[in-house]
């Protein structure tokens, strides 16, 4: 059970075993004093009537009372709901309804605005504050483990078993109504039991937690780190993940597509000017030369990679602290040209795979299984197989109980005893799993064709200039795209034509920016078969986020929220007559 890495750690004397920030110091945070924290959470909890089976909910950024309350609800048999913060106060009243939560810990007084305003419409009897704040209907999480008292509680004491429910998660919500996944501390445990033998974590190593904790990736990954002897340091604001590498130079690095988009981004950004472009390209073509050598793991001896690491690529690997060792990728597909980019600066990132519904991780890349545009072999206890229409279908002991109080739903997620995934793949011959694209993603032309968009959104993004890109089509004739700017990139670039604007509105439709767009999107063409040929597009102005709802909280974008957002851009490109004379 989870409840098992608590006695481990807490038994280890280990210092540090997190990082607390604490203003711009990284306060380190021993294991006694981790486990006298939770202690007393618990007993606080007891004292609010907390039982075996409530659900408390957790509505927070990461942050190290966020681990104190979920081992503290784990060890007395509660069940935790995370939450993403960036979920509206409807959102959350939704949740909170759905999943009977009792008491929720708030990490603000932002947060605790948010849930006091919907409160009524919930179950929710107790609200624990982790900042030090004074408001009559909540409690304040510091005051609560100082005046509680350590619970004398020992393992002999812990009635948690495999099967008892550890957490409801909530997926997403990319293709409607969130559903509550019902995870057993057995299904994660088995898990990282797993994976752990395979990635290389540890003892002495550090990383950062700044994916979300609310997302099921990011918290089982945190919860194996500390197990293996990782130290872990929270932090709660994303925008501050340059300052965090910098102070904290981790040995691991977990990370979406996302941040790995914009760490090349920064460093394609940083090498416009001459000379550093002319050294920047040489030292990319060295790394494509030197490739095979990188793949497997090795460093390469020439003169040439050695003056290209001198000069390039340990300026990319400094500003994330100079000791990263480990790269894994997670959450949505990494995309081969990125992949590739980091292989040419000598560097391997473990793509991984899976979904909430197993806990997550199905399949990774690994030091010793390691294949460039895959997501690894499956994990040695999860077994993998294809429908005939593509589809990954899983089973193992780590794949979920069902979605809380929707047994239909839970009926039809399997076949024959098989969780379908809803993803696309394939097996190679070496056991290498790939997957190419949601199953509801797929596009039908009304021609009759089948669009996978995934892989030309992921040509697309490569191209500097492009954050994000949308493949549209559906039931139309022909498929066309919303492409959003990497407006850092973007305006670098217009300063350096002497472009003048007003505004981004502005700026997309100058006829120099629909060039150079047009430009990418053609190129993106050569490479696709007629039917697959984007045949219009439109620059936006708009950047996608959570707070338009076109991304998930976990940063996944968000497909019929994104056409319906920008349905007047989508009835405007097959409107107007196709762009034949710009996208050859």
């Amino acid at each position: 059970t989870l409840t098992d890495i608590f006695f481990a750690v807490t038994g280890s004397q280990r210092a540090p075993l997190f990082l607390k920030q604490v203003g711009a110091e990284w306060t380190p945070v021993s294991s006694p004093q981790f486990c006298s924290d939770v202690r007393r959470l618990m007993k606080g909890l007891r004292n609010f009537g907390i039982a075996r089976t409530d659900r408390i909910a957790i509505l927070s950024e990461n942050r190290y009372e966020w681990v104190v309350a979920d081992f503290a609800c784990l060890l007395l048999g509660a069940v935790v709901v995370p939450i993403y913060t960036t979920l509206t106060a409807e959102q959350i009243a939704y949740l909170l309804r759905n999943s009977g939560a009792r008491v929720i810990f708030v990490s603000s007084p932002k947060h605790l605005e948010k849930v006091l305003s919907i409160i009524t419409a919930t179950a929710i009897e107790k609200v624990v504050v982790m900042d030090p704040v004074l408001n009559e209907r909540a409690t304040n999480m510091p005051w609560l483990i100082e005046s509680s008292g350590e619970l004398d509680f020992e393992r002999k004491d812990c009635n948690v078993h495999a099967h008892d429910i550890a957490t409801i998660i909530y997926t997403s919500g990319t293709t409607g109504v969130p559903k509550g996944v019902v995870l057993s501390h057995g299904n994660i445990a088995a898990n990282i039991s797993c994976f752990l033998e395979d990635v290389g974590f540890e003892a002495g190593m550090s990383s950062i937690s700044f994916l979300p904790l609310s997302h099921v990736t990011a918290r089982t990954v945190d919860l194996g780190l500390i197990y293996s002897g990782v130290t872990l340091a929270h932090l709660s604001q994303l925008d501050r993940l340059s300052h965090a590498l910098l102070a904290v130079r981790p040995h691991i690095l977990l990370g979406v597509p996302r941040v790995y988009e914009k760490i090349r981004a920064q460093a394609e950004l940083g090498a416009r000017d001459f000379p550093k472009k002319t050294i920047y390209q040489w030292a990319l073509q060295v790394g494509r030369k030197h490739r095979a050598h990188t793949l497997m793991g090795q460093t390469p001896s020439s003169l040439s990679w050695k003056l290209a690491n001198r000069l390039v690529y340990s300026k990319i690997r400094a500003g994330l602290g100079g000791r990263v060792a480990i790269f894994i990728s997670g959450g949505a597909p990494l995309g081969l040209p990125l992949a590739e980019w980091y292989v040419d600066i000598g560097l391997r990132i473990f793509e991984g795979y899976g979904l909430t519904e197993t806990s997550p991780v199905i399949a990774v890349n690994t030091r010793r299984a390691f294949r460039v545009g895959s997501v690894g072999k499956p994990l040695a206890n999860v077994k993998v197989t294809i429908a005939a229409d593509g589809e990954i279908l899983v089973r193992g002991p780590s794949v979920f109980q069902g979605y809380w109080n929707l047994a239909e739903e839970t009926q039809t997620a399997f076949e024959d005893g098989w969780f379908k995934t809803g993803d696309i793949g394939k097996i190679d011959e070496d056991g290498f799993l790939y997957v190419t694209d949601r199953k509801k993603d797929l596009l039908k032309t009304s021609g009759g064709k089948f669009i996978a968009p995934q892989p030309i959104e992921t040509l697309l993004k490569q191209h500097s200039l492009v954050s994000e890109a949308v493949v549209v089509g559906d039931k139309q004739k022909f498929p066309a795209v919303l492409l959003f700017p990497h407006f850092a990139a973007l305006e670098e670039w217009a300063r350096e034509k002497s472009l003048n604007f007003q505004s981004r509105e502005q700026f997309v439709k100058l006829p120099q920016v629909q060039q150079q767009y047009a430009t990418i999107v053609s190129q993106v063409n050569e490479g696709l078969a007629q039917f697959e040929k984007l045949k219009n597009y439109r620059v936006i102005a708009e950047e996608l986020s959570a707070a338009n709802q076109t991304l998930t909280a976990s940063l996944k974008i968000r497909r019929r929220a994104i056409e319906q957002h920008f349905q007047a851009e989508i009835r405007e490109m097959y409107a107007e007559p196709q762009r034949a004379g710009d996208l050859q």
